[in-house]
């Protein structure tokens, strides 16, 4: 059950409410226009190809459509441009959105990554907060990568030369990219308590902390 309490909880009113399109102002139309017109909007059930208000993150962002125009063009490189294949750049998602328990980012990005072709039983145990029992060596070292640098705030000269060797400088960077970006998305949809589509239950179960 969901602790309404708790800071990821989903549970209580949005803090931001969406704001109808006849109500945007003029940068904030700039904003979700282009945010509509770029490769978000052609992905089928997202926020951006849905009618009305826009929701997810880019809500809160239209508080600050300066900001908000910066932080969307950035996350439309790491997610549609980026030279990891979409089945990683998705798995890297979801293991971000584990670390914060951002319920919305999670529900969102499993289904792209199942679509890119991520095993469901990898999307389950990391859920659950366990270790994958089989994986690809791609998606154990974004795995590992992505862990490592979320609990430790770096990573080992071992799990660097891993990510190098496979995916190349480029690859490392991208890798980086994708795990911070999706930070400030978790950011932005907890302190936002941003509600789930159709009232769903949270995905994510609340894990115990390590050495609790």
């Amino acid at each position: 059950m969901s602790n309404p309490d708790s800071p990821t909880s989903t549970t209580g009113s949005q803090r931001f409410q969406p704001i109808p399109p006849e109500n945007l102002t003029p940068e904030q139309r700039t904003l979700a226009d282009s945010i509509r017109s770029g490769p978000r909007g052609a992905v089928k059930n997202s926020s951006a190809a849905t009618p009305g208000p826009l929701g997810g993150p880019f809500n809160v962002w239209l508080r600050t459509p300066d900001i908000g125009n910066i932080i969307q063009s950035l996350g439309a490189a790491i997610r549609f441009r980026s030279s990891l294949p979409a089945k990683l750049n998705e798995l890297a998602i979801i293991i971000t959105a584990r670390q914060w328990t951002a319920q919305y980012e999670w529900m969102a990005h499993k289904r792209l990554a199942l679509e890119a072709g991520l095993d469901p039983a990898i999307a389950e145990d990391i859920a659950q907060g366990r270790r994958p029992a089989k994986m690809s060596d791609d998606e154990a070292i974004v795995l590992d990568f992505s862990r490592e640098l979320h609990e430790t705030h770096g990573v080992s000269d071992a799990i660097y030369q891993r990510a190098l060797d496979r995916f190349g400088e480029q690859g490392v960077v991208d890798l980086i990219a994708v795990n911070g970006y999706y930070v400030l998305v978790s950011m932005t949809l907890n302190v936002n308590r941003t509600a789930l589509p159709g009232g769903a239950k949270p995905p994510l179960p609340e894990l115990q902390a390590k050495g609790a």
